[in-house]
């Protein structure tokens, strides 16, 4: 079997990012808790490094990005958003939040994968 590369390992983060963003953007009519999506994060960026170990980080940063992304893309775009207030820098500060969200995540899975045994990259 072949190893993941880094570009499929960037398609499974992108893709668990657009799902987080559209649970975030569609789901309820865009009123679903912060706390949900936090956890999405949390759990994917986890699994990616419990995974991958190291590796994850490729997917986890896809995985993040998506999130502020949507947002950003709203707000040029000057569509309606949840995000109070709908700013550069409340779309600057969801990103920074996200990513320190995704970097719990991924080392925490990084640790999962190292006390499994799993020292080396997938």
């Amino acid at each position: 079997m072949k190893p993941w590369n880094w570009s499929r390992r960037f398609a499974v983060g992108l893709g668990a990012g657009i799902a987080i963003a559209c649970v975030d953007n569609f789901a309820f009519g865009g009123e679903v808790s912060p706390i949900v999506i936090v956890a999405l994060l949390m759990a994917s960026t986890a699994t990616f490094g419990g995974i991958w170990g190291r590796g994850g980080w490729i997917a986890a940063l896809a995985a993040w990005i998506c999130v502020p992304l949507a947002h950003l893309a709203k707000h040029v775009l000057g569509l309606p958003d949840t995000l109070q207030p709908n700013t550069y820098t409340s779309i600057l500060m969801l990103a920074g939040f996200t990513f320190a969200i995704a970097t719990l995540g991924t080392g925490a899975g990084m640790l999962i994968h190292r006390r499994g045994g799993n020292s080396g990259p997938a």
